[in-house]
């Protein structure tokens, strides 16, 4: 199964980054470097800390990127940006759409607030995909110890 996800998520983050990018400059990483690059996150990240992002292929701007998440974040909006995401490891919860409360805009340009009224929730599991809109409220909790995702931000359709 653990193998099944991999192929997966690096088929998606392939996805992205083949096509796009003039010839030569993709990378590509193995099921056992995302494997790799998840564990030495995990034994890095300090007891209390609840979230750790670190790039895995980069092609200039365009970065796949693994999430550790052990503690749900804020609430937010990325006005340019969708976001999409395969679950690699661990569980959680989904909640998208609806309207954020108390936003307030940081200097990148993200949107963070307190809560999100009238999202829908939905439980995040291994080998789950998602995409969220650019301009869609969301936020991610955390079903037991840890939320491991493949993210990238894609840039709105203009």
């Amino acid at each position: 199964m653990r193998r099944i996800i991999g192929t997966i998520a690096m088929a998606a983050a392939c996805a992205l980054l083949v096509g796009a990018s003039p010839p030569g400059t993709t990378e590509v990483a193995s099921g056992g470097a995302v494997r790799a690059q998840v564990a030495a996150m995990l034994a890095e990240m300090r007891p209390d800390q609840g979230f750790l992002w670190r790039p895995l292929v980069r092609d200039g701007a365009r970065v796949a990127a693994i999430e550790v998440w052990k503690k749900p974040g804020r609430p937010a909006v990325h006005p340019a940006e969708a976001e999409y995401a395969t679950v690699l490891e661990g569980a959680g919860t989904l909640v998208s759409g609806g309207t954020l409360v108390a936003p307030v805009t940081r200097p990148n340009g993200m949107i963070e607030g307190e809560r999100i009224a009238g999202g829908t929730t939905r439980a995040l599991a291994p080998g789950d995909v998602l995409l969220i809109p650019a301009g869609v409220p969301h936020w991610f909790g955390i079903t037991g110890d840890r939320l491991v995702l493949l993210g990238t931000k894609l840039p709105a359709e203009r």
